[in-house]
């Protein structure tokens, strides 16, 4: 049996949407804390009515712009939830959700 290669040419693109909060207050954090999507806006500065879902994507959370880890977070159209982690964010902190979504062509 010869060899024979079989090339797919698959394209991928991305969008990324982003949300920002700023804390006003320092935020005590456990297991369970939420945040409403409503303390959030987008790259516009409008209100965010809901985290897109990134159902072909992922999430990322960034605290004072460093990535937080996958596990510690999650996100779902309404709120945003800490997993397993303890600690107190300081008011004037920097919080931003980004929703990336991947779609594949062949």
């Amino acid at each position: 049996m010869a060899l024979s290669i079989i090339n797919i040419h698959v394209n991928v693109t991305g969008t990324s949407t982003r949300f920002f909060d700023v804390l006003a207050a320092d935020l005590a954090v456990t297991n369970g804390t939420t945040i409403p999507v409503a303390n959030f806006v987008d790259d516009t500065g409008a209100a965010a009515a809901a985290f897109p879902a990134a159902t072909n994507g992922y999430y990322n959370f960034y605290i004072n712009g460093v990535l937080q880890e996958g596990g510690s977070y999650t996100i779902s159209a309404t709120e945003l939830t800490f997993n397993g982690v303890t600690g107190t964010i300081s008011a004037g902190t920097p919080l931003v959700v980004e929703a990336v979504d991947l779609v594949t062509q062949t």
